[in-house]
Formats: C-alpha cells, structure tokens, sequence
C-alpha cells in the first residue's frame, strides 16, 4: 500500500512539473464558487485524494455519496519532504448552500505534518465525513493544503470525531491567526443525504 500511495504521489508530481495541475483546479473552485464562499484565493495545484475503504476518488466537484466517505480517506500533494503542512477539510454549506448560517462546518484539520504523514501529524479535529441533512441538496466539501512558515503552536480545542459542535468556523481567519498563507492544493467533491446520514448523527456523542 505505500509503495501504491508513493507511485501515485510520483505521478502527480510530475504532471505538477509540468504544470497541467494548476490551471484546472483553480478555475473549478472559482467556477463553484468556493472562492469567495470559502477561501479568497484559489490553489493552484490539486490533492489527489481517494477513500480505500469504498474504492472511490475526489475529482474536482464529482458527487460522492456519504456513505462512500465515512471513513478517513488518503491524501498525496506535491510535498518537501523536510517541509511542515496543515490540512484542512471544510463543508461551507451547512446546514444549506442557500442558508448557510453554519458556515463553516469543520470536517477535519491536521497541523504540523510531516511530508505527507497525516499520521505523525498534529489532530485539532478529527476526522467527520459528509452528513448533510435531508432535504437540503448537494454540500461542497473542501480540502486544502497549506505549507507552514515553522512549527506551529496551535491553541485549539481538540475535537474527537464524536464531537458536532464545527460549526461556524472560519478558515480563512484561522489560517491568518497562525500566517498559514494561501493554500499550495486543494480538491473538493459534492455531497447529499442518503441513508447513513442518521448513523453518523448517532456517533455524536461527545458535546463538551
């Protein structure tokens, strides 16, 4: 599995040097609104991002199911090695695109990772998949890599993945309070209720 993951990630690096990555991905969060709605500045470059457990890829706005991404899905970005980042995953559609007085809701966020290890990484939310309510049609759910200047000491609430309370937050304010800068990549995929909805609701059970 790490031999595939770095195959893929020699792939993407080589079409990024060839600078065949950049111009589609900005263009598709513009084109869907996610600068302004989320971000100010667009990425450039893409995060090729797959979910294992339901053989599924992330493709600039293609709509995925929230069953297919319940679970934490692989992440590859074209990376320094000996470089920090901080990866964010945003939804700012809640609890609607047409009414979104939640904006925004914060799907996942990892300080302080090394290269592309996630898992040596520093947890501030853990990881939640889509749960968009009935009835309020496709999600935007967002993905962006930042490169930091340093370590960062971060002084968030950590949130387990048992806990709701994400909303209203504002990414672009925490990415200034710790001069994150723009985002170096970026993906996104659209989402709307189906019926695992509710069981991911009853996973929340931690509120403090």
């Amino acid at each position: 599995m790490v031999l595939r993951v770095s195959l893929l990630c020699s792939v993407l690096a080589l079409v990024v040097a060839h600078g065949q990555a950049a111009s589609p991905t900005s263009e598709a969060f513009e084109r869907n609104e996610i600068v302004p709605d989320l971000i100010a500045v667009a990425p450039e470059k893409t995060i090729k991002i797959t979910y294992p457990d339901s053989d599924v890829e992330v493709s600039l706005g293609n709509e995925l199911t929230p069953t297919q991404v319940r679970t934490r899905p692989r992440l590859c970005w074209d990376v320094e090695p000996t470089a920090l980042y901080t990866v964010l995953m945003a939804d700012p559609d809640a609890p609607s695109r047409s009414n979104p007085e939640m904006r925004s809701w914060k799907h996942w966020v990892v300080g302080n990772v090394p290269g592309m290890d996630l898992d040596a990484g520093e947890i501030l939310a853990d990881y939640v998949g889509s749960g968009p309510p009935q009835g309020t049609g496709l999600h935007r759910y967002v993905f962006l890599v930042y490169k930091q200047p340093n370590r960062v000491a971060f002084n968030e609430t950590i949130l387990s993945s048992r806990n709701p309370n994400r909303g209203k937050w504002n990414p672009e304010e925490f990415v200034k309070h710790y001069e994150l800068g723009n985002p170096i990549a970026g993906n996104f995929y659209q989402a709307q209720y189906d019926d695992s909805v509710p069981e991911l609701y009853a996973t929340f059970t931690d509120t403090t």
